[in-house]
């Protein structure tokens, strides 16, 4: 991981993606151009960095002073991990650059499939 990426947060229930290469040919052996390959509603990419996932509200316990102070904000964690590889949908990623690489921005609702290498 460059050193730039590794300095990126990501936030909320967000997922940066490295999207896979697409195929080139069918499987009926036809050669697809890479405007085609793009425009695709579904897209794969590897799971790059992870946001923290969905806020879970603080609760208010204003009838015990004697407490201490618990103001840190919790998150429900989201289900993919680095490394796997998801099928999510185009229409809802923003793609950026860093470092001369395309990268896919997706919130985890629009991640269809996950597949995970368990070793």
């Amino acid at each position: 991981m460059t050193k730039e990426l590794e300095n990126i947060i990501v936030v909320g229930d967000r997922v940066l993606l490295k999207p896979k290469s697409p195929d080139k040919i069918t499987r009926a052996g036809l050669y697809l151009p890479p405007g085609i390959q793009e425009k695709e509603s579904i897209q794969q990419g590897f799971v790059v960095k992870i946001g923290p996932g969905y806020p879970i509200p603080i609760p208010k316990e204003r009838d015990e002073s004697w407490k201490p102070d618990k103001n840190k904000l919790e998150y429900f964690p989201l289900q993919c991990k680095e490394g796997d590889l998801a099928i999510y949908l185009q229409r809802d990623g923003y793609e950026i650059e860093i470092d001369n690489e395309k990268y896919v921005i997706v919130p985890q609702h629009a991640i269809l499939l996950l597949l995970r290498d368990e070793d």
